[in-house]
């Protein structure tokens, strides 16, 4: 769903569960009954409110939550418990982080033998495909998808005396070099920043809006060759020059508090990325809308839950999946928290395109999300594509923060690829 850096503190944390075979949290172990389970998730996306749900429509049933810390995090801590044998019955895995784990299809049930590959055409193909590993085994089912938008505050715009509804503001930026002049005018209206930042708003955007980003269809890496990878990349370089910026790093403190303030007044927001503003920025109610990216297609984000080799209650595991994320489980968590579904037969149901959010000036997100999906062509994301991603953004952050040379930061970002990931 999310990028976050890791923290040690958070790292620390995540491997003293590893090691207490996932403990923490306060409520019992499972009971080994047959239907309750240990279920380890990313923190930032409420997942609390939608294991409560699950609870009160199967009672009896006891889920032992434990929030591991960001996405990276939680993939961390599952490589490690891997290694140990101490694994939880249920984990939540992003999508840039799960090819790594389809490459070991072994550490994990083969969720064909629960039906998996019955309901598999319930999903959006590429990304089904993606939890699917060469050898036939699906390890995973996917919980959403992000879809690409930008969400904008519509007082500030009008301070800066630039249109507020929504359509207009789509066709202020068809391109993000166009994007970037009209972040130029709010800035020279109001003397503050436009965007977030340049990496995650505009780097991250760009690159997922191609069918070819760090590997080739074959699975070979083309980080350093790609044409899409460059040019997203150039713009990003572009945009931390352009002094539009608020060189805030998503996800962090800084950026949050910010959020609320005012101190910038555009974000590149996925799907699940509205609910974060929604709990960071509370006293903003109705000063959101919602438009469309430039390029107008694209996806960040998306989660897959997974059940490992050793889970202790994996047919309890399974039934929460095959409840919770059936396209009328996503619909209802759709219409419940604006997690985008991953099951096309909810993009045209009512429900969908008729919801409104009066968070967000009652912007119809069904609609702009699922059109958003529309005109995507699916790329293959390969095992080391977040570590990839990660040092090109280290790269751009960089020069945005006056750290880092412009004219240095793309070989910069390739030498430090290099030296992650050997190739």
């Amino acid at each position: 769903m999310k990028l976050r850096r890791t923290t040690p503190v958070v790292l620390a944390a995540a491997l003293a569960l590893t090691a207490a075979c996932g403990g923490g949290g306060g409520s019992a172990q499972p009971s080994g009954d047959g239907k309750s389970f240990e279920f380890w998730s990313f923190s930032g996306i409420n997942q609390k409110k939608t294991v409560e749900d699950y609870q009160k429509a199967n009672p009896g049933v006891q889920v032992k939550l434990t929030e591991v810390g960001g996405s990276t995090e939680t993939a961390q801590a599952l490589t490690t418990a891997l290694a140990g044998g101490k694994v939880p019955d249920l984990v939540l895995i992003q999508g840039d982080d799960l090819p790594k784990f389809v490459q070991q299809p072994q550490n994990f049930q083969d969720l064909r033998q629960y039906g998996a590959d019955k309901i598999k055409s319930d999903y959006l193909d590429w990304v089904i495909s993606q939890s699917t590993a060469r050898s036939g085994e699906i390890i995973g089912i996917p919980t959403d998808v992000g879809g690409m938008a930008v969400a904008y505050r519509t007082d500030l715009f009008k301070q800066a005396g630039l249109p507020t509804d929504r359509d207009e503001v789509s066709k202020l930026w068809p391109t993000w070099d166009a994007f970037i002049e009209t972040g130029k005018k709010y800035t020279a209206a109001t003397g503050k920043a436009f965007v977030d930042n340049a990496a995650t708003s505009v780097f991250y955007q760009a690159v997922n809006q191609g069918p070819q980003k760090y590997y080739d269809p074959s699975g070979n890496v083309v980080y350093a060759t790609s044409p899409q990878v460059k040019t997203a990349f150039d713009l990003a370089i572009k945009t931390a020059q352009s002094g539009i910026t608020a060189r805030l790093s998503s996800f962090e403190d800084g950026w949050s508090a910010a959020m609320s303030k005012g101190d910038y007044a555009v974000i590149s927001a996925p799907s699940w990325l509205l609910e974060q503003i929604r709990n960071n920025a509370p006293d903003t109610k109705g000063k959101w809308d919602v438009a469309k990216i430039p390029g107008g297609a694209g996806n960040w984000g998306g989660s897959y839950l997974a059940i490992p080799k050793g889970a202790a209650n994996p047919k309890a595991a399974w039934d929460y999946i095959s409840k919770t994320q059936s396209p009328q489980g996503q619909l209802d968590h759709f219409v419940d928290s604006g997690a985008l579904p991953t099951t096309p037969s909810a993009y045209q149901d009512p429900k969908l395109l008729g919801r409104k959010d009066p968070f967000f000036s009652d912007a119809p997100t069904g609609k702009i999300y699922t059109e958003s999906l529309l005109g995507l062509k699916p790329f293959l994301i390969g095992p080391d594509s977040a570590a990839i991603g990660q040092e090109f953004l280290n790269a751009i952050t960089n020069v945005e923060q006056g750290k880092g040379d412009p004219a240095k930061a793309w070989d910069t970002a390739l030498a430090n690829i290099k030296t992650s990931i050997g190739k």
